[in-house]
């Protein structure tokens, strides 16, 4: 292949250029071409004094360049996934794996890094530099650098086996979502389903040429249907659908299962952290966190869970009261939970998500969300048509300061087909110093919004418009570092259970009139969110707040135990672990086909394994940084420019509780969480 575009150097990826058949040739080029710069560099930090304009300065080079190809393949693979694609992207794993090993294990680097700390060059270094060293010595060892050759070998095999394990989860959860769908000719089957999600039911039975309704386990599709259809069998049917994903329940029981992955990938990590000398994956997985130990990370989960399990459980009395007494369910299933919440929210607070749709159409709310973050830290926002872009449904915007570009972001926020679930926010570029000037940080924002149908605008729940403003959290923590060392630029080097800081607290800009006021106004009559409206909401914010509460210690509770307390388990032993949980801190009914742990993609394909805590963590954290700007005025811009400062200009720079330190000027407080979750018990 002649032209490759991948193998040229562009300040954004040419994704009107990028194909399938580009991705094997460039990544084998580029790994090739890096093991010899790599050695080289090496060889050449044994002949002479390693500093870091000499070795670690070329090395980020190296790594920046192989990072900035792969990341557009990667997220073309999470968001246009095509059979050529994913093909092309599995090929590409395993040789990425072990190049990562190869060069975490490679005794020449580690010389050197550890000849630049030893050395005079180390007086001359600034603090973010050091930290830059201290961190890359520490992965050193943490990927098995002093090993015997042996040991080494077999940890080069896990990884690359469980990179792979982990696409195959992802894949078949995509699979199985993809997989299932409903057709319904009858609009009366569908009673209760509000018209925003009827036409996005009509518009996917469209896409495929036929009349009626398409229901699919997409979350724009699933979630309308099992929360407010009055057709009680199906929601039943749709539920069992949604939570038998990838599993050996429900209507594709077998064919996507990922009970074996599980295993391997349980068995794998446990083998990972005993190669290393730890006792379990989950005293490995902490090293790089803030909390010290399993130990802590329990008592901080069962402390929470004596605070909101009994709440919960009145929370839960009352749903099944209601339900008795005004629906006439004897019995509360599972697929009744979402439909009698909605029901009950109703009676008692008079709002529901769908009444707030009108208000948050989604060019309003965009708009909306770059207002509060021009107010908060003086920076404006510029779309650019120009750029190229994967889909059409995808905008590239840049971020200004005083006139002149700081970052930018793509932002990708419909479903689609071929695009996997979930909220999140990517590296397209990270910011850092190189020899021709500074790169500019650069994201992907992505997430799976209802979208527009015919000339209508796409009208946002209020929980989507906290999704965006939580993943644009993300993408700030991104954007707006100041740090010129890729290793500790944006969220990178930043403690895994303190990155949610920024996004949970940009979450609380939604919930206030003075957020409200610049990203809801009525799609028709442009008129702002009416103060009993308002009021009503903010009302409701803390409904079954302990029984959310309780859900999240559940799924964090069964992630660390699974990794503390069983080395190799069966899939009935990891559903027993999971049962066991349930039994102390869950309040609702489980269905015994529910096999939740099957798609639960943030430990087996995500980066949480064994830190799924850090949600939680994270959430005591930004409360308490909330409840600074509370006390100052929610824009007050000496604090967001302390905030700017202090947690989003820092990256990975300093460790993420002297920086809470910092701006908060005290430990961080529980309570404040508790009193913005409405928890009464302390």
């Amino acid at each position: 292949m002649s032209h490759n575009p991948l193998l040229e150097a562009h300040a954004l990826p040419p994704f009107d250029e990028i194909r399938a058949d580009h991705v094997v040739p460039a990544i084998e080029t580029l790994l090739d071409e890096s093991r010899e710069e790599i050695d080289a560099l090496a060889s050449k930090a044994q002949a002479t004094t390693p500093t870091w304009e000499n070795f670690a300065a070329p090395l980020e080079a190296i790594n920046d360049r192989l990072s900035n190809v792969w990341s557009p393949v990667s997220h073309l693979n999470g968001t246009m996934n095509t059979p050529e694609m994913r093909e092309a992207y599995e090929a590409c794993i395993g040789k990425l794996s072990e190049f990562s090993t190869w060069v975490s294990q490679h005794e020449g680097l580690f010389t050197a890094w550890q000849a630049l700390k030893d050395g005079p060059a180390w007086l001359s270094l600034d603090a973010a530099q050091r930290r830059a060293v201290d961190n890359t010595l520490r992965d050193f060892r943490l990927a098995g650098v002093d090993l015997p050759a042996e040991r080494k070998a077999r940890y080069g095999e896990i990884q690359s086996r469980l990179s792979s394990l982990s696409n195959q989860f992802s894949n078949n959860v995509l699979d199985a979502t993809q997989a299932w769908h409903k057709d319904i000719q009858d609009a009366d089957q569908l009673a209760g389903v509000p018209e925003s999600a009827l036409d996005t039911l009509k518009a996917a039975a469209d896409a495929k040429g036929l009349d009626g309704y398409r229901i699919t386990l997409d979350f724009p599709s699933f979630f309308p249907v099992v929360s407010y259809a009055d057709n009680r069998d199906l929601r039943r049917e749709v539920y069992t659908a949604f939570v038998t994903r990838a599993s050996d329940q429900g209507p594709n029981a077998g064919e996507f299962d990922n009970a074996q992955i599980m295993e391997e990938i349980l068995a794998l990590r446990q083998e990972l952290a005993a190669l290393l000398d730890f006792d379990t994956y989950a005293d490995y997985s902490l090293t790089t966190k803030m909390a010290d130990s399993p130990a802590q990370v329990l008592d901080f989960l069962n402390d929470l869970a004596r605070r909101a399990v009994p709440q919960a459980k009145e929370e839960f009395a009352e749903l099944t009261a209601f339900a008795r007494d005004e629906l006439g369910l004897e019995t509360l299933e599972p697929w009744d939970v979402a439909y009698t919440s909605e029901k009950l929210r109703e009676a008692r607070h008079a709002i529901s998500q769908e009444q707030l749709r009108p208000y948050f159409p989604s060019p309003q709310v965009v708009d909306g969300l770059f207002q509060v973050v021009e107010r908060l830290y003086g920076v404006c926002f510029e779309e650019d048509n120009g750029v190229p872009r994967y889909h059409d449904d995808v905008r590239y915007f840049r971020i200004t300061e005083n006139g002149a570009p700081i970052a930018g972001f793509y932002l990708d926020l419909y479903a689609r087909e071929g695009k996997r679930g979930g909220a999140w926010m990517a590296d397209c570029r990270v910011r850092r110093q190189t020899q021709n000037g500074l790169q500019l940080p650069v994201a992907f924002l992505t997430c799976n919004f209802t979208p527009p149908v015919n000339d209508k605008p796409a009208l946002l729940t209020h929980d989507e418009v906290t999704t965006l403003f939580h993943e644009f959290g993300h993408g700030l923590h991104h954007m707006l570092t100041q740090q010129n060392i890729a290793d500790i630029s944006g969220i990178n080097g930043v403690a895994w259970d303190a990155v949610e800081l920024p996004s949970q607290f940009m979450e609380n800009y939604c919930w206030e009139r003075e957020g409200l006021d610049l990203l809801a106004k009525h799609v028709d009559t442009g008129e702002p969110l009416p103060t009993e409206l308002l009021e009503r909401l903010q009302a409701a914010k803390n409904f079954q707040s302990a029984m959310d509460m309780a859900r999240q210690i559940e799924f964090s509770l069964f992630d660390l135990r699974l990794h503390h307390e069983l080395s190799a388990p069966s899939a009935t032993e990891i559903q027993a672990l999971l049962d066991d949980v349930r039994e102390h801190v869950s309040v609702v009914p489980k269905a015994a086909f529910n096999r939740f742990q099957n798609s639960f993609g943030h430990i087996f394909a995500g980066g949480y394994a064994a830190g799924y805590y850090s949600y939680k963590w994270a959430e005591v954290l930004s409360a308490d940084a909330w409840s600074a700007f509370e006390e100052a005025g929610i824009f007050d811009p000496e604090t967001g420019q302390r905030f700017r400062t202090q947690i989003l200009e820092q990256g990975g720079a300093r460790d993420a509780a002297e920086l809470f330190h910092d701006f908060r000027g005290r430990e961080p407080s529980v309570e404040p969480l508790l009193r913005h979750s409405g928890i009464r018990a302390a």
